[in-house]
């Protein structure tokens, strides 16, 4: 019978840290989410899930189911659902005292250095190369 009564006491102990632990980690996604709202502006450096990085150019903190416009390129801007939005990036605090020395490159022989091609050149080379086989 008394172990009856630990068995019980200890499975009262672990509902009650249960509770508390969802309860306070409830309040801080709350907060944190709050806070990325607060933070998401248009101007805004974000991370979204994919791993792509992009400037905030519309979002509604309101009303989650309109499309963020993110613009992930100049000239390019793609629809994300509001909750793709993983993070706002902080911009590192640049460390502007010391001077910054530049390592030059040795001089390389053009000659020997292969040539650029054109996105012309590159697709009549793999038409030729598509050609032969």
């Amino acid at each position: 019978m008394p172990m009856e009564f630990l068995l019980f006491g200890l499975l009262a102990v672990l509902l009650v840290f249960m509770i508390f632990n969802t309860r306070k980690r409830t309040k801080q996604m709350k907060a944190e989410q709050e806070e990325k709202a607060t933070k998401t502006v248009p101007g805004a450096k974000v991370l979204l899930q994919g791993g792509i990085y992009g400037t905030i150019v519309s979002y509604d903190p309101d009303d989650l189911d309109t499309p963020a416009l993110v613009e992930i390129a100049p000239g390019t801007i793609i629809d994300v659902h509001s909750q793709a939005i993983l993070r706002v990036v902080e911009p590192k605090d640049a460390i502007v005292d010391a001077p910054v020395d530049v390592i030059e490159e040795p001089a390389v022989d053009d000659a020997a250095a292969p040539a650029l091609e054109t996105p012309e050149e590159t697709r009549a080379r793999l038409e030729r190369d598509a050609d032969d086989k």
